[in-house]
Order: C-alpha cells, then structure tokens, then sequence
C-alpha cells in the first residue's frame, strides 16, 4: 500500500512538473488551448490509473499517454470533419466558460497561425510524427509503437508532414516588392488588433475596394465596401477576430489567415500598390478555402526552444 501511495505522490509531482511541456505538446498536436488542456485531463486520469510500476522514463512516458490521447482526439475530429465556422468562433468568445480567448491568442502567435493552419491539413499519424520529432526531438524509434508502424515508416511520415510544413518565401506579386509587401500586411494585423484607426486609414489607398464572400458575415449576397475609412472602419470591429489571425502565404503570396481553435475560418488577400493597399479580397467560403494553398512564411516558426523528455519510455497507458 504505501509502495502505491508512494508511487501515485510520485507521478503527482512529476505531472505537475512536466505540465508545461505536456500542454505544449498537446496544444502542437490539436492546436487548441481547450483541447489541448482536455487532452491533460484524460491523460491524467489514464496515467493515475495504470500506475507507474515498470516505468523507467516517466518524463517520456507521460509524454507517450498524452500524445495516444490526442492521436485519438485527431482521429476523432477527422471522422466529424469540420466544425462550423460559428462554432469555432464561439470558442473563442471572451464570455465563454473556462475560456481565455487573450490565452489562446498568445499561444497561437507563439507557434504561429500559418503554422498550425498547416498543421491541421495533416492526418493525424503524419501530425503526430511531425510534431513529437521535429518539434520535440523524439527518436523515431520511440514513436512507431505509439502508430503501431515500423521505424521507417514512421521516419516517411514525417518526412511527408515536413515537406507540407517547410516555410516558403513569397513569391513576387506584380509590381508590390514581396519584402515591402510583407511590412504592409504586417501593419494591417498590428493595426487591426490594436484598433489604431489612423494607422489602417494611411495604409489604405483612398478609394480602397474590399470584396467579402456570403460566409464572412453571412450574406445572401457577397458584400463590397469601398473607400479607406469606411473600410478601416469595419476593420475595427474585428478587433477580436485578429487576435486568432496571422500573416501567411495564400497561394505564394503575404496574406493574413484566421484560425481560432487552430482550424482556418477565413483568409484575407491583398492587392498593394506604392505601398498601399488597393484591394482585400476576404474569403470564407469552404470550397474557396480549400482550393487555396496555404504555407508558412520564410521558415518553420515555432519549432525551437522547446524542452524535451528525450525518449518516451515504455509501458502503454491505453
């Protein structure tokens, strides 16, 4: 009894000591805070359950119990693929219980939006192999019996993911310098999120056009806005949609995507000339979102600076 009672005190501890790494490799994994602290509960529970006899790396093992619990959270989220815009939008609301949206977004520009948006077109065995290797630095080895696959086949799915996930440069748009471009659209995100009128008002050509499909607002009919004003106006009021928005390549080209719960809702492209913004297309439409190609800008933010357990360690939790 007091072997048990010493080795649950045991396992309380390092649970607590290693949460931070825990909630860090769950919320890469499902690319949500909620989730992600969802998927620390039932893997608390899983781990207090089986007990820690036989276990000679518990820092890896409780890393190997979460990382099962998310693969099934993926896989469970393929099959009811996908939750409805409003859906992922009321996760995010600041009333909402046991949620901080000011929580959310900082972790989300943590990783980076377009990062996670990328890792959401993963299937689940390719996310997991991605994120606990390249991003945990977890031998491959240790991953294959958490996907009942071989070494090596493991090592090809997160090749796969990696090529997927591998930052691009933008590619150049017209007259717009891509470098320039980049400033302009970072300028737009920075403004919108700070509600700074005047700043969106000087990065916006005088007569303006932004063009919104039905699903952004919804419409019957898509909606047209013109002028700089009246456009940094409704720019304004999605304060709080910026905050789960990032800059991104959208078909090779500096955009901004939004991805609350770590699912892209919507994506915004821009026409920029003499470094103005002469034109937004927003677009939220599912067919329209799906066509588009969406990568990371110059690079894999993100992925360093994490700590890791090293191996997982043996024994199953479920």
């Amino acid at each position: 009894m007091d072997d048990k009672r010493d080795g649950s005190e045991l396992l309380t501890r390092r649970f607590e000591r290693d949460r931070s790494h825990l909630r860090a490799v769950a919320y890469r994994m499902l690319g949500s805070l909620a989730e992600a602290d969802d998927a620390l509960q039932e893997a608390w529970l899983r781990a207090d359950a089986a007990g820690i006899e036989g276990v000679d790396n518990l820092g890896g093992w409780l890393t190997t119990v979460v990382s099962r619990v998310c693969l099934n959270m993926l896989r469970s989220r393929d099959r009811r693929r996908e939750d409805a815009l409003d859906d992922l939008l009321r996760e995010t609301e600041p009333d909402r219980p046991g949620r901080d949206p000011e929580e959310e977004a900082l972790m989300a520009d943590s990783v980076g939006v377009a990062l996670l948006v990328v890792l959401d077109t993963l299937a689940p065995a390719e996310r997991l192999a991605f994120v606990l290797h390249d991003m945990f630095a977890v031998p491959f080895e240790d991953i294959a019996p958490l996907l009942e696959r071989n070494t090596a086949a493991v090592r090809q799915l997160a090749s796969r993911a990696r090529r997927r996930v591998k930052g691009a440069d933008p590619a150049p748009a017209g007259a717009a310098d891509p470098a320039r471009r980049r400033g302009v659209v970072d300028a737009f995100l920075a403004a919108t999120r700070g509600g700074d009128f005047a700043a969106l008002v000087s990065l916006l050509h005088p007569d303006v056009v932004l063009h919104a499909d039905r699903m952004v607002i919804p419409t019957p009919e898509p909606v047209v806005v013109t002028g700089g004003a009246t456009v940094a106006q409704g720019a304004m009021g999605a304060m709080g949609r910026a905050r789960f928005t990032g800059v991104a390549l959208v078909d090779g080209t500096v955009g901004l995507a939004m991805a609350p719960m770590g699912r892209l809702a919507l994506v915004l492209t821009f026409a920029v000339t003499d470094g103005l913004i002469t034109g937004i297309d927003v677009i939220a439409e599912p067919d329209r979102l799906a066509a588009m190609r969406l990568d990371v800008v110059g690079g894999l933010g993100g992925l360093g600076g994490l700590d890791s357990p090293g191996g997982l360690g043996g024994l199953d939790a479920g």
